[in-house]
Formats: structure tokens, sequence, C-alpha cells
């Protein structure tokens, strides 16, 4: 094997556990913004539950972060709350903080 044989493994190596960490923070952010957008919309016990599970699932019909902006979006406005797009948006960002600060010091 050659150094750049090793070398080339060493970064595939990162490449993996950096997607898996990255996977796991948006998990992560996702659970944590849809306790937020609960708590704004009175869900509570058993539904909370049930919400948090509709908002990661939100999570898979796209790539990027817009399908579980629009979920949030959408409920708020069926449930009459108002939220402007842009608080939204700063939620998660907090959310994605506060999940990639989890996360590291659990390492």
């Amino acid at each position: 094997m050659t150094t750049f044989d090793d070398r080339e493994k060493g970064f595939e190596k990162k490449f993996a556990l950096d997607q898996d960490l990255k996977f796991r923070a948006e998990a992560r952010r996702n659970k944590l913004l849809a306790e937020w957008a609960a708590a704004k919309l009175g869900i509570m016990g058993a539904a909370l539950e049930d919400y948090v599970r509709s908002v990661l699932k939100a999570d898979l019909q796209e790539k990027g972060d817009e399908d579980v902006f629009r979920k949030i979006h959408s409920d708020f406005a069926a449930a009459g709350v108002s939220i402007p797009d842009a608080d939204i948006r700063a939620q998660m960002a907090e959310c994605l903080a506060k999940a990639v600060g989890e996360i590291e010091g659990s390492r």
C-alpha cells in the first residue's frame, strides 16, 4: 500500500464520518424544531410524538431543508398561528446549532 492509498482511505473515512454526523445533526435538529413548533401549536402528550414523527418523515421528501420548512410553515398556517418565515428559519438554524453541540458534547 502506498502513502497515497492510505491518504485516500483516510479521506474516505472522514467523509463517511462527516456524512453520518450531518445526518444525525439534521435528524436531531428536526426533532427539536418539531418540539418547538408543537409548543406553538399547542400539541402535547401522545400527539406530540406523532407530530415529531411527521416532521421527521417530511424531511425524507426531498434533499435539503425546504421540505421541513414547508411542513412547519403549512402547519402554522393551517392552525392560524402567525410566525414569520424568517423566525422559522432562525429557529431551524438555532436548533441545528444546538443539535451539533449536543452531538459533539456526547463524543
